[in-house]
């Protein structure tokens, strides 16, 4: 019993999955998936808890499944009880925003890797206009984000306007008011994105964008707006632009993440009474194992039992074990993925010159501003501790090199992506290796077979490591620039170089580069930065991180990945903070961060951790996790 493609599966699988069939319960659930994804993440924009509402949903659907009496229904069906969750979750979501204090509000913000617009863009690759209308998405009012889920799927042909009225539990003729005013909305925001693109031609729009966090919101919307409608240079930018409905029309279902998959279903006919299966959806951030407050039964959903053809039984829930979340793929309920970051002793390697045997570089990732040497300092006595709790994000990275148990040290930090410094992979194993980004380090590694290696390992490149730097890439501008266009053809979403300090500075390395790459309109998709504090106090080096990023952002507007960061010193030699000044940064800095919705990914420095003298590593060469590590763990 085969789906019926973008209408749905057919009422024969329905009916059969509603009385039972174990078979058309798997292939409903697999069928939906996609729908309800594209609903609930689009409505939510990517927010973290998207896999939990998407979990609560099926649990709803499988709970209530007996009592379908339509199955043609069951499409219309569907989307209102998805719909009806992201409801339930917006105002939950206020409720507890409102008693807590500000200090905990950084937790409520989306998750900037799972930016939904952002996500669609790379999935589906869209470009020109089609790219300028997910943008907009982002400058809608909250109470329009689940409205705009439902019509762009109308738009591509997933819904039809019954089932966005019938979601929504309006009529059709009001129905079509609210999803007027939302075009209108977003026709508006189309211009902010493309005015904004060319900042550079309006000194006014220029000045006004002085006192903008970078935030898209419906204040900001309304200002820009303004500006625009009185701004001849800025007016003429908007000229041009195709109906949103053509562009739209056609587009697929954003696809599942890579590793995203149904594990089990259990279906039972409605009358029987049955015990129904723990559900998790990944080892994720949200994804919490539920209690029970009875054998086998889900503490959110009450034990009462329902009436069924007049029958008394109770209410079957269908287990769903999913083997990864929505914003990235995870392994099993096993130890979350590691985020890729460095450590701060390494063992020596060669340098770029001194590198015959292969044509790219040894890359070096010992943080160093200049040559410096350390006298071992005696390593304290390690108190046990309770194992810490390990939360995933797809943000969370960490650089990595080689160490006895490298793979079992990235799973169990709880990282979700790592770079090595060069297109190969390091020995790292197991289910989150293809979480690898890869770089092109220097000129040296500008060859044939690292360019092909880093196209094959996919979408994402980081390029030239702190070629402003003579210890590393040591690199002039215009040499970046003449081998940028080989990177541009092997990386789709391709960094900027990432220079080791002066990322804001007008006329500094980046400053330069980022002038040549535009004047020769070169692409370059993201700025990856390094920082590393001297300050070991907790706040102050957290307040001057924030405004480095801050300023970097201010001044080029693109997102940001930090993938290089950590407490040390390098103004006389290199001096670490201690385990414990580098744990508390951790969790200050890593909650800091999810509040800047431009910063996309993070990668602390490092994963290794020689634990004979004082240095920003997560784990031990013996495998034991360092303060620093638990507090990486626990972090998002």
């Amino acid at each position: 019993m085969l789906g019926t493609g973008r209408g749905g599966p057919d009422s024969a699988m329905v009916a059969a999955a509603r009385d039972g069939d174990q078979q058309a319960l798997d292939a409903l659930v697999a069928d939906s998936l996609p729908l309800v994804y594209n609903i609930v993440g689009r409505a939510l924009n990517g927010h973290t808890d998207v896999d939990d509402v998407v979990q609560e949903t099926f649990l709803r659907v499988v709970r209530a499944l007996p009592d379908l009496r339509d199955p043609q229904a069951y499409r219309s069906w569907l989307v209102a009880i998805a719909v009806r969750q992201v409801r339930d979750h917006e105002q939950d979501r206020r409720t507890t925003q409102h008693r807590r204090a500000d200090l905990d509000t950084a937790e409520e913000m989306p998750d900037p890797a799972s930016d939904f617009a952002a996500v669609t863009i790379l999935r589906l690759g869209l470009t020109d206009q089609r790219r300028e209308v997910a943008e907009a998405t982002r400058w809608l009012d909250g109470d329009d984000q689940a409205l705009l889920a439902l019509w762009w799927l109308e738009e591509t042909g997933e819904l039809d306007r019954a089932d966005l009225a019938g979601a929504l539990g309006l009529s059709g003729r009001h129905a079509a008011v609210r999803v007027q005013r939302m075009k209108e909305q977003v026709q508006t925001a189309r211009t902010i994105v493309r005015a904004l693109r060319a900042e550079s031609g309006c000194p006014e729009l220029r000045a006004l964008t002085a006192n903008w966090n970078g935030t898209p919101s419906p204040l900001w919307r309304k200002r820009f707006a303004r500006h625009i409608r009185d701004c001849a240079v800025c007016q003429g930018r908007t000229t041009g632009l195709l109906p949103i409905d053509r562009l739209l029309s056609g587009l697929p279902l954003l696809p599942l993440p890579i590793g995203f998959a149904l594990h089990h279903l259990q279906a039972v006919p409605p009358a029987v009474e049955a015990v129904a299966h723990a559900t998790t959806w990944g080892a994720s951030h949200g994804a919490h194992a539920l209690e029970t407050t009875r054998p086998g039964l889900p503490a959110s959903l009450p034990p009462a039992p329902i009436t069924i053809g007049g029958a008394a039984a109770v209410v079957v829930v269908t287990g769903i074990l999913i083997f990864g979340q929505l914003t990235a793929p995870a392994p099993e309920p096993a130890p979350p993925l590691a985020v890729p970051t460095r450590t701060a002793s390494p063992p020596p390697l060669p340098s770029p010159q001194s590198a015959s045997a292969t044509p790219e570089p040894s890359p070096s990732p010992t943080p160093s501003r200049e040559k410096a040497t350390r006298t071992p300092t005696p390593t304290p006595a390690r108190t046990t501790t309770p194992p810490a709790s390990v939360a995933s994000s797809p943000r969370k990275g960490v650089g990595v090199w080689k160490m006895p148990g490298l793979s079992t040290a990235f799973a169990k930090s709880g990282a979700s992506w790592y770079y090595t410094w060069s297109t190969r992979r390091e020995g790292v194993t197991g289910p989150r290796a293809d979480g690898f980004v890869p770089m092109i380090w220097g000129k040296g590694s500008v060859t044939p077979e690292n360019l092909a290696q880093a196209k094959s390992a996919g979408p994402y490149l980081l390029a030239f490591n702190e070629p402003d730097l003579p210890q590393q890439a040591n690199m002039t501008v215009e040499e970046a620039l003449s081998l940028w266009p080989k990177l541009m053809s092997a990386g789709r979403v391709l960094s900027s170089p990432s220079v080791a300090f002066g990322a804001d500075t007008p006329g500094g390395w980046l400053d330069r580069f980022m002038t040549g790459a535009k004047e020769r309109d070169y692409r370059v998709d993201f700025i990856a930065l390094h920082w590393y504090g001297a300050d070991f106090r907790t706040q102050p080096a957290v307040n001057q991180l924030k405004s480095y990023l801050q300023a970097v952002y201010k001044r080029y507007r693109k997102p940001i990945w930090l993938t290089e960061y950590a407490l040390i010193d390098f103004s006389n030699g290199t001096r670490y903070a201690s385990d414990a000044q580098q744990a508390a940064f951790v969790t200050a800095s890593t909650r800091m961060l999810a509040s800047l919705p431009y910063v996309r990914r993070y990668a602390w420095f490092g994963l290794p951790s020689s634990g004979t003298e004082p240095n920003s590593g997560l784990f031990r060469h013996d495998g034991t996790v360092t303060r620093a590590g638990r507090a990486f763990q626990a972090a998002r």
